[in-house]
């Protein structure tokens, strides 16, 4: 055996581990859940094959439809703001010299709590008597119970939660940058907004490509804080896709209906995400 193919046996022994977890937590459920959606089962009873009746039932399903719009709507609120808030709030940290640390740990520890006990926080806040918000604004509001603010104030709760994880990223981000490059865009009369415009954003754009594909991704899985604040109410208006896979997988006693959504879902943030990465593509590479 050569120098070369000897090479090449020990990087695959080295990469097998990888390769298991890959295979095992990644392709295998994927491998499952296309296997599934092509059976019927009730939990209990045996699997039967039913073709494309999963499938044909899915796709012509009005509500996981509804449920395909509220996630979008949801991630069109969540992913821009949260971006935003991330991106100022770590430029605030890499100005502050003393308590930085500090402040990192305190922005990161929503993220790091339990998702219902986030939900079951906030329904006190929100509650409409004796809620502390309606306390602060002296007047009562039904905030998880009116349609036409349930999604928005859903939607602050998962800022909330993702701000500390999003600035985090952007903080290292920004530290990343070599100081000479800022010095000679201030000499440049790089300063204020321009500096962040032309200067310190196009630099970031890797890190923003992570935070906006990550942002999706997490928008689409969300259930348990929807869970404990709405339970998919008022009015189906917080009916996200997790919570649809849900209620039809063991509610309804269809995980095959369960299987192809998602599937669907799936399609669906990957297309999200290759549209992301195209835009993305010629704009992450900087030669320092």
């Amino acid at each position: 055996m050569n120098r070369s193919v000897r090479r090449i046996a020990t990087s695959y022994v080295l990469l097998l581990p990888s390769l298991l977890g890959i295979g095992c937590f990644l392709l295998l459920p994927i491998a499952i859940v296309l296997w599934l959606s092509l059976h019927s089962w009730n939990l209990l009873g045996p699997i039967e094959f039913s073709g494309v009746d999963n499938w044909r039932a899915v796709l012509t399903d009005r509500q996981f439809g509804h449920s395909l719009l509220v996630t979008l709507a949801l991630t069109a609120l969540v992913v821009p703001v949260q971006t935003v808030l991330g991106f100022t709030v770590a430029a605030l940290l890499t100005r502050r010299a003393r308590g930085g640390t500090a402040l990192r740990v305190v922005y990161a520890l929503p993220w790091m709590c339990a998702p219902v006990a986030v939900g079951v926080l906030w329904q006190w806040v929100f509650a409409p008597t004796g809620g502390a918000l309606n306390a602060v604004l002296g007047r009562r509001v039904e905030w998880l119970s009116e349609p036409a603010l349930a999604l928005p104030a859903v939607a602050l709760v998962i800022v909330w939660m993702n701000l500390g994880y999003v600035a985090l990223f952007f903080f290292t981000g920004l530290r990343a940058i070599p100081g000479e490059l800022l010095d000679a865009g201030a000499l440049d009369g790089a300063t204020g907004w321009r500096r962040t415009r032309w200067l310190v954003l196009p630099l970031l754009r890797p890190t923003m490509f992570f935070v906006l594909a990550t942002g999706v991704l997490s928008v689409f899985q969300t259930f348990d804080a929807v869970y404990a604040l709405t339970r998919g109410g008022p009015d189906h208006r917080t009916d996200v896709v997790a919570m649809r896979m849900y209620s039809e997988a063991f509610d309804a006693a269809r995980p095959g209906r369960a299987a192809v959504m998602a599937t669907v879902v799936f399609a669906v943030v990957l297309l999200i995400t290759l549209a992301q990465q195209r835009y993305f593509r010629d704009r992450t590479e900087y030669e320092y």
